[in-house]
């Protein structure tokens, strides 16, 4: 920003009366922002927007964290779309994303420019220091975002299609918490993938890059849902699911969250979750299945703690995420699709490599009871040194009867939604 001749001014209160107190200082007469899309943020910038133009300055705010203006993807009949397939269609039917502007090599400042808070003043860093092991995780950054961009491309997307689903493996582009705050654009993901499989063409840099611009357009969905309900960050979608028998039942939620469920794939996954920030997707597929189908646990806690630890928390994606897992959103899951720990783990980590890197108290047992680690003969948890329920837990519970249970609830609901209502 300063090579180009600006400076960052920093104030802290109420946007609207900061926003006004920096125009007059700078006899600044236009705004320029980037759109949210949270109900809280987009709340926000309409009642500020309003009373910046009543002030007489212009305010242009742009879509930038999206591939498509959401204001014109809507269904024949001005609605939202509630399936995926039917909303990519009118996304890919509509203009292409524009290709992202080269950064201008400067820019004009005020004459006079505003003092500016010192970012130590702010207090945005929490006195335990719990992000140790984020910071060691991740780069951080414009510049950490584009090479993490480049080595997705150049070393991993012609495996994506085919390995994206093997938590061991580094083939998914691990982009969304660049893409969330802003480091990278998402058009430029969109077109970086496009021009590759564009000049490397085969079948398989073709597949796996169409695919990925696929789940690019899963992220759109998930902000289209968020923008036209705005509720369901708390609330289902599916209003019956209002009604569902969620448990409260905080010592299984506290083992669920510190990865001690006895279940090895879900464990590793929330530990990985917990010393990273980090999950790889399948994974938060089987964790978030296990909360609210065998815990019968709300997925609302799921979203908090999900929330609360990721390093690419976003509330679209978050809430279309727990949603679908629980059944009661958008193109969610049926609700008779219950995850199998069990068979996840031993057909997306056959070899155990995910478990023993983040459960290493189970890493010296076989393959074949990596992942069901109580069915191990005694002379095998002997020689891995493990004591069940000493070293690593026990089941918390029976995934067969925990399914069995799930299905009597989800079937109840379904049938309490079909039924016709009485007059009173």
């Amino acid at each position: 920003m300063q090579a180009r001749g600006l400076r960052l001014a920093l104030r802290r209160g109420p946007t609207l009366d900061a926003l006004r107190t920096i125009a007059a200082e700078t006899g600044a007469r236009s705004v320029f922002w980037n759109r949210r899309h949270d109900p809280v943020g987009a709340a926000r910038e309409a009642a500020v927007e309003q009373a910046l133009r009543a002030d007489g300055i212009e305010t242009f705010p742009h879509v930038s964290a999206l591939l498509f203006n959401p204001d014109r993807i809507r269904t024949q009949q001005g609605g939202p779309y509630k399936v995926f397939t039917q909303f990519w269609r009118a996304c890919q039917a509509s203009d292409e994303p524009p290709s992202p502007c080269a950064a201008p090599s400067s820019l004009r400042g005020p004459e006079s420019w505003p003092h500016s808070e010192k970012i130590e003043a702010l207090g945005l860093e929490p006195r335990v220091d719990w992000a140790a092991g984020i910071r060691g995780a991740w780069r951080f950054g414009e510049a950490a975002a584009r090479d993490r961009l480049v080595c997705f491309r150049d070393e991993a997307l012609e495996r994506y299609a085919t390995g994206r689903d093997a938590p061991a493996e580094e083939l998914t582009s691990r982009l969304s918490p660049h893409l969330h705050f802003g480091e990278l654009s998402v058009r430029q993901a969109w077109h970086t993938i496009q021009e590759a499989a564009l000049h490397r063409p085969g079948n398989n840099i073709d597949v796996s890059a169409q695919r990925f611009l696929t789940e690019l357009g899963w992220r759109e969905f998930a902000h289209h849902l968020l923008i036209h309900f705005p509720n369901t960050p708390t609330q289902p979608l599916r209003p019956e699911f209002a009604r569902f028998p969620w448990r409260r039942d905080p010592d299984r939620l506290c083992a669920w969250q510190r990865g001690q469920t006895g279940y090895s794939i879900v464990d590793a996954g929330m530990r990985e979750l917990w010393a990273t920030g980090w999950m790889h997707n399948r994974v938060r597929m089987i964790a978030a299945s296990f909360l609210v189908k065998d815990l019968l646990l709300p997925w609302q806690e799921g979203a908090r703690w999900f929330w609360d630890a990721l390093v690419d928390a976003d509330l679209a994606n978050n809430t279309f995420g727990w949603q679908w897992s629980a059944g009661c959103g958008a193109d969610a899951a049926p609700y008779f699709r219950i995850f199998n720990p069990v068979t996840q783990g031993e057909r997306f980590d056959p070899q155990g490599r995910y478990v023993r890197r983040w459960v290493p108290e189970l890493a010296a047992l076989p393959d074949a009871h990596i992942h069901r680690p109580w069915e191990a003969p005694r002379d095998a948890l002997a020689r891995a040194s493990i004591t069940l329920g000493h070293d690593y837990p026990a089941p918390i519970i029976d995934h067969r009867e925990a399914r069995q249970e799930a299905l009597l609830a989800f079937q109840r609901i379904r049938a309490m939604a079909s039924a016709p209502q009485k007059l009173v």
